[in-house]
């Protein structure tokens, strides 16, 4: 069995920076992260190793304990920034640049009077941060949620991860059923999650099943889960190697691996080795075979 690993896969800048703030901090104790730094089990195991407090998502209500509050890669609004700092917390903000991008695109169509569409997934943390600052908004998981907006101008974001075929197939249909709105879109897609994207398409053709490596929380890893199979080829999601069951590829003689953007390089090697580890396995048991 052949594995193949597409051109780019794995951590983008914007984890690389978050993880290299926080491994600045010095009292681990003291801090407290405001929801999942990444979506990435082993991330969140070893900050909470280190000793730091870790909110869920769905319960960033409260306010934190300590002093101090580190904000996620994935950002929060303005109105929770604000809150946070009323409440004396001091910041340590490790929000990817390419999610701030979104957000001032999102403040930029509100300010000039646009009804914003926010093409994502409904409850995300960084959908939920989008949507704060916007006293107009609707959020599209998928093109069957568009409708006619009773708005005569409508401006349309996506979450930084979206897929950039789902991504058109909505906008398609926000213009179809909005023949009458003006419609502004402003491309919010980061381009690492393009870059993995039109990576993994290139393999796609080469190989009869993927390993995608990432969190279980991970969008733009289930992003490139559903990807392969609606390509219709087997797509198996693993956080780690041994998650691997080899038993998978009895069929398969080509095997293509990626992973999301939260996914450490060594929990990528690992599963790397662990499918070489299969293949060499196969093609010694075809050897005894055939002797």
């Amino acid at each position: 069995m052949k594995v193949i690993v597409a051109d780019v896969l794995g951590m983008c800048f914007g984890v690389r920076d978050a993880l290299a703030a926080i491994d600045q901090v010095q009292q681990p104790a003291a801090v407290t992260i405001h929801g999942e730094l990444v979506h990435n089990e082993q991330v969140l195991s070893r900050l909470a190793a280190r000793g730091f407090r870790q909110v869920h998502e769905d319960r960033r209500q409260a306010l934190p304990v300590t002093d101090t509050v580190l904000i996620t890669a994935h950002g929060v609004s303005d109105r929770e920034r604000a809150r946070l700092a009323s409440a004396g917390k001091n910041l340590i903000d490790t929000t990817c640049p390419l999610v701030e991008r979104a957000h001032e695109a999102a403040k930029k169509l509100r300010d000039e009077g646009y009804h914003v569409l926010v093409v994502g997934k409904p409850g995300h943390v960084e959908v939920e941060g989008l949507i704060e600052d916007l006293p107009s908004h609707d959020v599209i998981s998928s093109p069957e949620d568009v409708k006619k907006y009773p708005h005569p101008r409508l401006g349309v974001v996506c979450q930084t991860t979206t897929q950039v075929r789902h991504a058109d197939s909505i906008r398609a249909a926000i213009a179809r059923k909005n023949p009458s709105a003006e419609i502004r879109f402003v491309d919010t897609i980061c381009h690492p999650t393009k870059d993995h994207q039109k990576a993994l398409e290139k393999m796609l053709d080469q190989v009869q099943a993927v390993v995608v490596v990432g969190g279980r929380n991970s969008n733009n890893t289930r992003q490139l889960v559903a990807r392969c199979r609606a390509r219709g080829l087997p797509a198996y999601h693993v956080q780690t190697a041994a998650d691997l069951q080899a038993e998978w590829f009895d069929d398969t003689d080509t095997v293509g691996l990626t992973a999301g953007t939260s996914t450490l390089d060594e929990t990528i090697a690992q599963v790397r080795q662990a499918l070489q580890e299969i293949a060499h396995s196969r093609a010694q048991t075809a050897l005894t075979a055939s002797s």
